[in-house]
């Protein structure tokens, strides 16, 4: 069986970790599995912790304007422009995503209403997936928030775009732990294997094709009054 070559593709890992490194995070060790497969093939990727940087709370590009005195998130976000593959990563903490986890969310909303060269807004074009660890219940929550709001400012999500790895129910051993039995998990090691190459597989289609096409997308034209052939249903 041949195997694709997705050299030329970006790839950037956003890990939601609470943990400043160089502690070690099990998030990072599930990240590994996909990054390491993602370099197999070609791909060019990086991870990043936000942990690590000085990101304020908020839904503006550089909220240096709204008060703050710092914000290295601008920085970070020219990496994000420059990925093909977008993968939100991080823990579950009470059932749900980290504050890290959420606040990557809200910077990335922040730019949801910028524009590509196309003129579509700045995420279309580029994938979407996410990889969760934890010692308690709430893995498909999780991913289920994560994808939404990738989706909902331009990303495309290819099928089975999330996987992770929970142990017992809490307290519990995590991810890398040692016999936890994580890094050995079949389930997840399919889950996780599946979730890369559909990201690669759809990166490489969009990337191919120029990208979503432009049809019917595009907030400049609507705004110019063509409605790309939507006609107002007729109530009454």
């Amino acid at each position: 069986m041949s195997e694709t070559s997705f050299a030329g593709l970006t790839a950037l890992f956003l890990n939601g970790t609470l943990k400043k490194s160089p502690e070690p995070s099990h998030t990072d060790g599930l990240i590994e599995a996909s990054r390491a497969l993602m370099e197999k093939h070609g791909v060019q990727t990086e991870v990043i912790r936000t942990v690590d940087y000085d990101i304020p709370p908020g839904v503006y590009p550089d909220m240096r304007e709204q008060g703050w005195k710092t914000d290295e998130w601008p920085e970070l976000y020219k990496k994000v422009l420059a990925a093909d593959i977008l993968v939100i990563a991080g823990p579950i903490w009470l059932g749900d995503n980290s504050s890290q986890t959420k606040k990557i969310i809200e910077r990335l909303y922040a730019h949801s209403h910028d524009m590509n060269d196309k003129g579509q807004y700045v995420y279309y074009g580029k994938v979407g997936g996410c990889l969760i660890t934890g010692n308690e219940d709430g893995l498909k929550h999780c991913a289920m928030n994560i994808l939404y709001s990738l989706q909902h400012i331009g990303c495309t999500i290819p099928p089975q775009a999330d996987a992770g790895w929970i142990g017992e129910v809490g307290p519990g051993l995590s991810y890398l732990d040692k016999g936890s039995g994580g890094p050995e998990n079949d389930f997840t090691n399919r889950n996780t294997t599946f979730m890369t190459y559909n990201l690669m597989h759809m990166a490489k289609l969009l990337k191919d094709s120029g990208g979503i096409p432009v049809e019917g997308n595009m907030r400049s034209e609507w705004k110019k009054g063509n409605y790309f052939g939507y006609e107002k249903p007729k109530y009454f």
